[in-house]
């Protein structure tokens, strides 16, 4: 069958291939919203749709043409299936035209909403794609903000009596009152619960109330570490409060109760149909390249639940992203927009090589920011991932769906550059590279973290995280000139630095990391490992932990600075198995008489470790508020501490947005 093209169609490639240049061979499109996907696609007669664009694209390719620029003018694009780009796609560019916001969305606008005929608060509509099921939606949003489903309890959580009961189906134990016996009917009604690092999410397949147990989709735990585990009930048919919204998936109701100031009949609501967004698809001798997106904000993507039940054993591993990339190479995303996403925002998995994420913003997220390589080891040695570069963004408000999120997640993957990036307001932890446990060996070898400023992890959420976390074998990797603070959990294991199960061979080097809540650096067990003029001010619990005694050296301490107030100097297992010589230690309590640290310094001495170390102010020009600079006469430039220079942490200049 051939297919008829328009007379205006078939003039838009004729000028497409007049505006051919020697010897670059470009075709530049445009696209408006009010355009005309039968117009020439120029910038005065614009097409109206990406996909529209995007066969022009393809077309002129077949004109010999070696590049095609997309330019998008602001407004916001709907995308009825994911963009799905290929090899033939390479050396594309889809770009903001310049100072406009061009949206790619994944969301449906929700109409015809009436008052509830049982509040006058609340309103309603009907979402008959849900009765049958082919449109069961987990997010809401009101003129761009998202909005929360019922929770029960409102604030904190439930807590569940011992663990759960493994088996088909999985059972647990709740306190009377907690869970009400209707829910679980509707089959929409889903209990996430958290231990320590991990989060379950299962919808309630049943629940009897004589013996207060309510069995699950799924299993309700990735462990056990934290007793009487916490839990909390979703889209539960309960009384709204205002800012909620319910999905009664049986009746196809949606219900609402809008916020002061929000006007129904003039507010944008709507939910997203779609989970991922873009697709880069290459193959394996023939992946794709030289793709290019440039200002474009994507927008408003689901997460699933198969089969009614979710396990995240750490770092919401299991969660994929709205953008995706498989086999793609030499590709960038630059001044991009992550937002109002369910799962990741971006992720580079097999096969990708030499990408470029750079000076973005990634926010609103269901789970993390960006995610990179994967964690097959098989695979991930048939098909490498990395020499990857991930600089200048900006990621913050993540987790809001899968708590245990990363910030930037780099898995089995190496020479990857993760620097001057800005990730803050995680329930987890902020950058996270390996993905081995052990001493097995591992592709994941020199990646550095440098110039990142990471605060407000955790926020008092999971247990057992770091600013910057580690696992296993990584030779060659460097952590240095990173600002960390402000680490904060639930019941145990905040921490700056972590270098977890089996990391080794590690450089830690010019971090200040202050205000974690159990220690600056935490080694659970791991080899070889360097930590080397760092500061560590203000920890509260310990300033420096560890946890496994081993044998040979798991690493060497020197020219560090340690200031601290309160807990202890040393926390966890010390045995000789390490180096520590010229540090600095200060426990400010010192000048009101505790001389208990200086009195472990000394027993420590007389173990042959620290011998050249002193105990004694460095003299910080405004600790309390944050700087910790040195005066010209500090006792630790004379040990050979050498300055720590953080006026280029975090997001350059260039690449902040206004």
């Amino acid at each position: 069958m051939v297919r008829k093209i328009s007379k205006t169609f078939a003039m838009a490639l004729l000028l497409c291939a007049a505006a051919i240049t020697a010897p670059a061979k470009t075709c530049n499109v445009y696209v408006a919203t009010n355009g005309d996907d039968l117009g020439a696609g120029t910038r005065s007669a614009p097409l109206r749709t990406l996909s529209a664009a995007l066969r022009r694209s393809r077309a002129a390719r077949r004109l010999n043409v070696n590049e095609v620029h997309i330019f998008l003018h602001g407004g916001t694009y709907p995308l009825e299936e994911p963009l799905i780009l290929t090899a033939e796609d390479s050396r594309l560019t889809i770009a903001a035209c310049r100072h406009e916001t061009s949206v790619l969305s994944g969301q449906t606008v929700i109409r015809d909403w009436q008052r509830s005929p049982l509040s006058s608060n609340i309103w309603q509509a009907e979402i008959a794609q849900a009765r049958n099921g082919n449109w069961i939606f987990h997010e809401l949003f009101v003129n761009g903000r998202r909005k929360a489903r019922t929770r029960i309890p409102e604030q904190g959580f439930f807590r569940m009596i011992g663990a759960s009961v493994e088996g088909h189906p999985t059972e647990l134990q709740f306190h009377p009152g907690d869970i009400k016996e209707e829910w679980g009917r509707p089959g929409d009604v889903e209990l996430v619960a958290y231990s320590a690092w991990a989060q379950s999410r299962n919808q309630l397949r049943d629940v009897f109330a004589s013996s207060n147990i309510v069995s699950l989709a799924g299993p309700a735990l990735a462990n056990k570490v934290e007793p009487n585990g916490r839990f909390y009930i979703e889209n539960a048919p309960v009384e709204l409060r205002p800012g909620q919204w319910h999905l009664d998936c049986h009746n196809g109701l949606l219900t609402y109760w809008p916020e002061a100031g929000e006007d129904m009949l003039t507010a944008t609501i709507a939910a997203p149909h779609l989970y991922e967004l873009v697709q880069i698809t290459g193959e394996t001798n023939n992946p794709a390249h030289d793709i290019v997106f440039a200002g474009i904000t994507f927008a408003n993507a689901d997460w699933r639940l198969p089969g009614g039940s979710d396990i995240d054993p750490q770092a919401a591993v299991e969660i994929p992203a709205a953008v995706q990339a498989r086999f793609a190479c030499d590709c960038t995303f630059e001044r991009c927009v992550f937002r109002r996403l369910g799962g990741y925002a971006l992720e580079l998995d097999q096969g990708c090589e030499r990408n470029k994420i750079i000076g973005n913003e990634m926010m609103d997220l269901g789970g993390g920011g960006i995610r990179v390589g994967e964690s097959n080891r098989d695979s991930s040695v048939r098909n490498p991932c990395g020499h990857h570069i991930i600089t200048d963004n900006h990621i913050h408000d993540i987790g809001l769906v899968n708590a245990p999120a990363v910030g930037i997640f780099v898995l089995l993957s190496s020479q990857n550059r993760i620097a001057h990036n800005e990730v803050d307001h995680t329930f987890y932890t902020a950058i996270s590279v390996g993905w081995s446990w052990g001493y097995g060996e591992t592709v994941c070898h020199g990646n550095v973290v440098e110039y990142n400023h990471l605060h407000d992890i955790g926020q008092g959420m999971l247990s057992d995280m770091g600013g910057v976390y580690t696992l296993g074998l990584q030779p060659g990797a460097i952590v240095r000139n990173n600002l960390i603070h402000d680490v904060n959990i639930f019941a145990y294991g905040g921490w700056g630095l972590y270098t977890d199960e089996g990391s080794s061979g590690i450089v830690l080097e010019r971090n200040l990391v202050y205000r974690c809540q159990s220690a600056g650096f935490h080694q659970h067990y791991g080899r070889n490992n360097l930590i080397v003029n760092n500061i560590f001010a203000f920890n509260r619990e310990a300033q420096m932990a560890r946890t496994r005694i081993e044998n040979g050296v798991v690493f060497v301490l020197t020219n560090n600075i340690v200031y601290f107030d309160s807990g202890s100097l040393l926390g966890g297992r010390w045995g000789d198995d390490l180096e520590m010589d010229h540090n600095l230690y200060f426990d400010t309590r010192a000048a009101a008489g505790n001389d208990q640290t200086l009195e472990t310094l000394r027993a420590w001495q007389k173990r042959g470790h620290d011998l050249h170390s002193v105990f004694a102010d460095p003299l910080f020009k405004a600790p309390l508020r944050g700087d910790f600079r040195l005066r010209a006469n500090s006792p630790a430039l004379r040990l050979g501490f050498r300055p720590i220079d953080l006026r280029d942490v975090g997001v350059r200049l260039k690449f902040r947005r206004p």
